[in-house]
């Protein structure tokens, strides 16, 4: 039957790919003895023996143990040696999210994608698309007499990811907007100059970047995402406040993109018709 492997065989891979391992963690027969346990005749007999016998499951594991990789490898179960521990710590890895703008961790993953799209669900509006008095307004309470600098500093970075060569694509709540223009919820007590201020500047950076950025705005009722950021194939990054959980295996980043690209279609605006949903809000709070 297909799948089967014949016992000779999976006898025959252990043993290449045990002495694989070892030629290349450049250790000897005497030294895997010594790490395993075992006399050097029987590590001796594991690569050479002859025939369909492998050794028992304890052997393996130590084997696969005092080397470093996994023992479905040595197995012939799997084509990648890392052990699982490893694999994930490769492709799953969390970091802090201090309360800051574009942090260190953030534009390093931009500068590792520049020239890929970058899909992003923001956790309010988009920072890169900010004026300095919305930025001021909304980071002084936490970072005090370092706003300022943290707002010169960061906006840089946002200059440089405008220009990076990479598209990107968000997609935004349409209530997010709303209470935004409105200056409910989260935008409580947010001056109606400074949101005059931050429509005409969204307006008119998107005039400019249209169709290298491009916004759709879903409707949360219908559909839901949690902050996420989309590095093209690299990985995906998902904000939970204190800590972002970065995602590099390409299954699960094809799988946020997927997840993206659901919003997309879902969106009750498109991207042609945002500048229009701007002009609404202004218009309707006499911004």
């Amino acid at each position: 039957m297909k799948g089967i492997v014949d016992k000779r065989d999976r006898a025959g891979l252990f043993r290449d790919r045990l002495a694989r391992a070892m030629a290349e963690k450049g250790v000897t027969q005497s030294g895997l003895a010594r790490d395993v346990g075992v006399d050097r005749s029987t590590v001796s007999q594991l690569l050479s023996g002859e025939g369909a016998r492998l050794p028992n499951a304890q052997l393996v594991a130590e084997c696969a143990a005092a080397l470093g990789v996994s023992a479905d490898w040595l197995l012939g179960l799997t084509e990648r040696p890392e052990r699982l521990a490893d694999l994930l710590a490769t492709s799953l890895t969390m970091t802090e999210a201090p309360r800051a703008l574009i942090d260190e961790t953030i534009f390093g993953w931009h500068q590792e994608a520049a020239g890929y799209k970058i899909r992003h669900v923001p956790a309010t509006l988009p920072d890169m698309l900010k004026t300095r008095a919305m930025l001021r307004w909304e980071y002084e309470p936490q970072l005090g007499r370092t706003a300022e600098q943290a707002i010169g500093a960061s906006e840089d970075r946002l200059a440089w990811m405008a220009r990076s060569g990479s598209d990107y694509e968000m997609a935004v709540a349409i209530h997010e907007l709303e209470a935004f223009a409105r200056a409910e919820g989260y935008y409580r007590g947010l001056p109606a100059a400074i949101r005059a201020e931050q429509i005409a500047r969204l307006r008119n950076l998107y005039g400019e970047l249209y169709p290298g950025l491009r916004i759709y705005l879903f409707d949360a009722r219908r559909v839901f995402s949690a902050p996420v950021t989309v590095f093209g194939p690299l990985l995906a990054v998902l904000y939970l406040g204190r800590h972002y959980i970065a995602f590099r295996d390409s299954a699960r980043v094809a799988s946020f993109a997927q997840h993206f690209d659901w919003l997309v279609r879902e969106a009750e605006i498109g991207a042609r018709d945002f500048p229009a949903l701007l002009d609404r809000l202004a218009a309707e709070q006499g911004l």
